[in-house]
């Protein structure tokens, strides 16, 4: 669970008249800080139980504590106690909890066989935790914590249900279980020392490691130990170690984490591969059905996945988990792919007349920020910054004996508008974006600016006044030994007392739940969001940022793309560069866009920046995928491979198809779900 926890306050929309939820966080309340010395101050105070201290180094709290010491404990300094009003229909299907005070669990995914599963949530609502039960790797208590259940009780609870049967199967050790759990630093602790060939050829058990190497791009990576690679190739590598497993149920937590677009869709295929053999052979002509088909219809997928757009292209059903971030989590239904994604975006279960969040996600530009840009536009708002070019010039990098080399064609920017790299991994991205920072010594590698009059001298735009948010931020953070709030009046004191400020930027990026927490001890997704508030507060022409997008889940990903066009281009009047490997996220920041092209960590050439729709559609011509927009919300939707709207599309040189229409597909698959049948 991370530290802070909640994401959104949704006191009022659950319900009334449900129980109270209190949450005592341990890590807030040691012997030597604030929150132990209030606390131990009101133990015992009312004559009863209600806050003790146990063995004088622990604080408890009862959950049925008087109205007194509640109101105690709901003022305890450093945020170490929350008190939650739960919905009024949350008293039955507690899946698991994990002590008093402490985080639950209500319901679980019902995986279907030969199908994948898609999980989309928040943070820290219980999407890892389910995993853990459906692996077998966490025994359910129920919620009863004194007296926990066997696995009797546990089967009778689930007696009828699907549940019971996959519960049946996973003790009597028929169904095998391979899990691609989230990376961290444990994960690479485990396998030091190793070598990503030697690892691969012993967890092999289906004959398929040299396949799955070639296909997600490993083969070069054979002899190199696994504490050695990067971030994506350690993804891949983990991918390809999960899928080579011979098991019944594949799990991939993350999965698309550090990829990039290319490489997500190749992951994602080879993920629907296990449950996708149909009996055809390459021809596309009927066979006579293996064991390998046989399995494969048998085998149970689940993925946990925050980028939509990825998570709807691998999925056939989805389940919504819904709650508070670090309080409790509920279970939604199983739904089809495209009203499960929607249903979460709108805050709103139809099937269960449950509103869970007060406002919709939506990917359309709205009045408001429509009538903001005009305000601006016609003098009420800040002056928007003239036209820059920059020149055309080339960069080389050398390092451990390979070099690369990133050409850039001239071109311009201009107030306003958010410009937005797109390429694969190695292509030059960070460099340019790095180049633009002044991050660069002149005289590294070759450059051949062709400098004109009035363009930006050399590489660099720190002469006009540049912030940058970079993609490896977090050692530097880390390092600050003090709060959020400490850094935030160290950094960006004056902007953290502008109004405007604190609304648009602070409010959305729900800051104000990190401040007293220490910044070395803040989660990914916090910590990112950290890196982008400190990026906008910073008083520049041009806003830099490199994956923004990372470690944040689906909701904070729609969240922080609206705050960066609110502040940088409705309020500011500035311009942007954002390097982002979601597409959805992509889609929603960029005016415009700069399309890499070449051989990445070779030689690479960012194109002049293009038009939204020119620059889209020739990076997904390169990739061979199409998208479309979904009527409902506007959000970008990966077509199936060879469906009709993708030959549709391909045969009309539409690679992204930005006006939203119904799909015909799209209500027959919903029909089928919704009647109960497998969809194919």
């Amino acid at each position: 669970m991370a530290p802070g926890g909640l994401a959104r306050k949704a006191d009022g929309l659950l319900g009334e008249g449900g129980k109270r939820m209190l949450l005592l966080d341990q890590e807030k309340c040691k012997p030597n800080m604030p929150a132990f010395q209030y606390l131990s101050k009101y133990a015992r105070m009312c004559g009863g139980e209600c806050i003790t201290v146990v063995n004088g180094t622990t604080i408890k709290i009862l959950e049925e504590a008087c109205a007194a010491c509640l109101n105690r404990a709901k003022h305890c300094p450093g945020e170490a106690v929350r008190i939650i009003n739960l919905p009024a229909n949350l008293e039955t299907n507690l899946t698991h909890r994990y002590g008093p005070n402490a985080f639950k669990l209500h319901g679980l995914p019902t995986p279907r066989p030969g199908t994948v599963l898609g999980l989309l949530g928040i943070n820290g609502i219980g999407k890892s935790t389910a995993l853990n039960v459906l692996a077998g790797r966490l025994k359910p208590n129920l919620g009863k914590l004194k007296d926990p259940p066997g696995w009797t009780d546990i089967m009778a609870y689930y007696r009828g249900s699907e549940l019971q049967k996959y519960f049946k199967c996973l003790l009597e050790d028929q169904l095998g279980v391979a899990h691609k759990v989230q990376l961290d630093t444990d994960f690479v602790k485990q396998l030091a020392g190793k070598k990503v060939g030697e690892l691969l050829r012993a967890r092999d058990q289906r004959g398929a490691w040299e396949h799955t190497a070639k296909t997600l791009d490993l083969m070069h990576l054979l002899d190199r130990e696994v504490q050695a690679l990067s971030g994506g190739e350690l993804q891949r590598f983990a991918i390809a170690a999960t899928v080579i497993r011979e098991a019944d149920v594949y799990m991939f937590d993350e999965a698309s984490s550090f990829l990039d677009v290319k490489q997500r869709m190749t992951a994602t295929d080879v993920i629907r591969s296990l449950v996708n053999n149909d009996g055809a052979d390459e021809t596309g002509e009927r066979k006579e059905e293996s064991d390998e088909d046989r399995r494969s219809r048998a085998r149970y997928v689940i993925v946990v996945e925050h980028d939509l757009a990825v998570l709807d292209y691998m999925s056939d059903y989805i389940c919504c988990l819904y709650g508070e971030a670090g309080a409790y989590g509920v279970v939604t239904k199983i739904a089809g792919v495209r009203n499960g994604i929607n249903n979460f975006l709108a805050g709103y279960i139809p099937a269960e007349n449950m509103r869970f969040r007060a406002e919709e996600l939506s990917f359309h530009v709205s009045g408001a920020e429509a009538h903001d840009q005009l305000a601006s536009e016609s003098g009420m708002g800040k002056a928007v910054m003239g036209q820059v070019s920059y020149p055309g010039m080339s960069k080389t990098l050398e390092k451990d004996g390979s070099k690369f080399t990133l050409h850039i064609e001239p071109g311009f920017f201009k107030g306003a508008e958010i410009i937005g790299l797109l390429g694969e991994n190695g292509c030059g991205k960070t460099t340019f974006m790095e180049m633009l920072a002044g991050a660069f010594d002149p005289k590294d590698g070759e450059s051949s600016p062709s400098a004109d009059k009035g363009n930006v001298s050399e590489h660099s735009l720190a002469s006009i006044g540049v912030s940058y948010k970079r993609q490896h931020y977090a050692p530097r953070l880390r390092k600050f030994q003090g709060t959020v709030q400490e850094l935030f009046e160290k950094c960006i004191q004056s902007v953290c007392a502008d109004r405007l400020f604190r609304l648009l930027v602070l409010k959305p990026l729900n800051m104000e739940a990190l401040e007293k927490l220490y910044v070395k001890n803040l989660s990914g997704g916090e910590l990112q969001r950290v890196a982008i508030t400190l990026c906008l507060g910073q008083p520049a022409s041009v806003y830099l940022l490199d994956e923004p997008s990372a470690g944040l889940d689906c909701e904070q990903r729609i969240i922080a793309s609206k705050v960066i066009r609110r502040w940088v281009i409705n309020h500011m009047q500035k311009t942007a560069f954002v390097i982002e490997h979601d597409f959805v996220m992509a889609s929603a920041l960029a005016d415009r866009v700069i399309v890499y092209t070449g051989q990445p960590g070779v030689e690479c050439t960012a194109n002049a920046p293009k038009g939204v729709v020119e620059g889209f559609n020739d990076f997904l011509k390169m990739l061979d995928v199409t998208f479309r927009r979904d009527p409902a919300n506007f959000r970008p939707r990966v077509n199936k491979k060879n469906s009709t709207k993708d030959r549709e599309q391909k045969a009309a040189g539409q690679h992204f198809v930005f006006d939203a229409e119904e799909d015909p597909a799209d209500r027959a698959a919903e029909k089928e779900t919704q009647g109960g049948k497998k969809k194919k």
